[in-house]
């Protein structure tokens, strides 16, 4: 693709990068095939394609972001599924981060969508305060339908509420900094992402992840004031946020990489693998974090990825159910982790089965279904109805998002097919409890 970037525009590093994506686009549309928006709505303007001449448009004439431009780049889940499919190598991500930067700092949205978007970025990253809101939200599940009246905030606060849990499982003791020592011969030591949101709605999967972890002769260590890693406020466009999230967790990691040393730093969410993974793109010209983010993330790992480095321990205990195995977009297109996972729930004794369309999202995509509820609704009953057609015993996914959209669209059809993490099936295979939502 031409570009005809000002060239004081082009003195930015960002403005840079962008350009240099820019160009690698051949127009080919290959993107619209695998993009879920575009399967739904149709439009030029909700395909890859389409929002990167949006995109190339503003950027290169230095335009504040139109209400146009941002109601499509909104849309876009960053499920990535683009850069899988495209030939040319067009790193849409990057460009789409960009884009949203940018909005952030050039157009003033609506009240009601600053504060949706406000009061997200101050609740989810922090666990605590998420716990606490939670709360509050199953108080005011009942009024629900009173709720989605409220004019332009309405129809997003009802979502929220329709995704919150009437009750919060207890605080896991492993919330907190430590070390756990390998209950077998050590063969490694890693740190282990708690995460934000995971630690209050499922513990049970960093606890699955400890358990078949330790067993396999690694020591692991949760390090002090790590917190958030920026992924959720990174895809809202809040740079200055989500690089004070990063740098806080770049350092409380250091610590431990300049300490006793790590082998790998372990991570269940798979959007926040992606993220962290990333982080030695956004402090690439920022001269006392660069070499520290690229070590991290050259050390970060999805859980599966250290899993497969080891045999899976005795015993395995071969159940012989069958498992839908949902690939999220993170994992698969974010990471480009398709075949270790499957692997090792084959391993254990799981008969595992793609699911059909399995490349495109299932619509929880971080906020976006609660950003986007209309959109994220008709993509998680497309997923759901996929999955049904399989007819499995169980649902297996690397993701929490994912699992808690894909068991609201279950259940919404009164069905009751569990929906759990990998880690938790591999632990309880080899030894460990049965998961929690399958018992």
């Amino acid at each position: 693709m031409q570009t005809s970037f000002l060239p004081e525009a082009l003195k930015e590093p960002a403005m840079q990068a962008s350009e240099k994506i820019l160009r690698t686009c051949v127009h080919c549309g290959f993107c619209t095939a695998t993009c879920p928006t575009y399967l739904l709505l149709g439009d030029e303007l909700d395909s890859p394609r389409g929002r990167i001449y949006m995109i190339k448009d503003m950027l290169e004439r230095g335009r504040p972001a139109s209400s146009e431009v941002v109601k499509h780049v909104d849309r876009c889940l960053s499920c990535l599924s683009c850069m899988t499919t495209c030939p040319s190598g067009v790193h849409y991500m990057h460009l789409v981060d960009h884009a949203r930067a940018h909005i952030e700092a050039t157009y003033q949205r609506p009240l009601g969508d600053r504060l949706i978007r406000s009061v997200l970025a101050a609740i989810l990253p922090y666990p605590n305060r998420f716990r606490a809101a939670l709360t509050l939200a199953a108080l005011g599940k009942p009024f629900s339908p009173l709720i989605r009246k409220i004019p332009a905030i309405g129809a997003r606060l009802s979502a929220m509420l329709a995704l919150a849990p009437w009750f919060l499982p207890a605080k896991s003791p492993y919330e907190v900094p430590q070390r756990i020592a390998a209950t077998t011969e050590k063969r490694g030591r890693v740190a282990l992402l708690t995460g934000c949101a995971q630690p209050v709605l499922n513990p049970d999967i960093n606890e699955a992840a400890i358990r078949l972890m330790t067993r396999m002769g690694l020591d692991i260590v949760i390090p002090k004031h790590q917190g958030c890693c920026g992924a959720l406020v990174h895809h809202m466009g809040k740079d200055e946020a989500s690089h004070a999230f990063a740098k806080q967790t770049i350092s409380a990691w250091m610590a431990e990489i300049e300490g006793d040393g790590l082998d790998a730093i372990v991570v269940t969410a798979s959007g926040c693998g992606t993220t962290i993974k990333d982080y030695g793109h956004m402090f690439r010209d920022d001269p006392e974090w660069a070499e520290k983010a690229a070590k991290v993330s050259a050390l970060a790992k999805d859980i599966t990825e250290v899993l497969t480095r080891f045999e899976l321990p005795e015993p395995v205990i071969g159940t012989g159910q069958t498992v839908a195995y949902h690939s999220a977009c993170s994992m698969q297109h974010g990471q480009q982790l398709r075949d270790d996972p499957k692997k090792l729930l084959k391993a254990a004794g799981f008969v595992v089965k793609d699911v059909p369309e399995g490349h495109i999202c299932c619509g929880s995509a971080g906020t976006y279904n609660m950003l986007q509820p209309e959109l994220s609704g008709q993509l998680r009953d497309r997923k759901v109805g996929n999955i049904e057609k399989l007819n499995p015993d169980l649902i297996a996914t690397g993701n929490l998002g994912c699992m808690s959209q894909i068991g609201k669209g279950l259940k919404d059809r009164g069905k009751a097919v569990p929906v759990v993490h990998t880690v938790e099936l591999l632990d309880w295979a080899t030894g460990g409890p049965k998961p929690r939502g399958i018992a």
